[in-house]
């Protein structure tokens, strides 16, 4: 990313995620949590077979995602993206001493 401030990986592919989904006529919401994003859909009975294949693919980039389905709530959609160690901080390996 050039100029301004850079958007953590985490967080662009979650919101990429959200948008391709959107693009597909469902309405995904995303929501940050300490050590990942999280996006979750309701997915229409009538969603057509090329729209779940989509669905599917947009899901796929992520760490985890999955498909929650019940009588009571319909179909959901879901996928978590784990937020990455920090490239600078105070994140050290063993500690050697001489």
């Amino acid at each position: 990313m050039t100029g301004g401030l850079s958007v953590p990986t985490s967080d662009a592919n979650a919101e990429a995620i959200a948008a391709r989904l959107t693009s597909l006529g469902l309405t995904p919401r995303l929501e940050q949590h300490a050590n990942h994003a999280s996006i979750e859909a309701e997915v229409p009975d009538s969603l057509p077979a090329e729209a779940w294949r989509e669905a599917l693919e947009a899901v796929a980039e992520a760490d985890r995602f999955g498909l929650l389905a019940n009588s009571a709530n319909g179909r959901t959609l879901w996928a978590a993206i784990h937020k990455e160690t920090p490239a600078t901080g105070d994140v050290r390996g063993p500690d050697h001493q001489r």
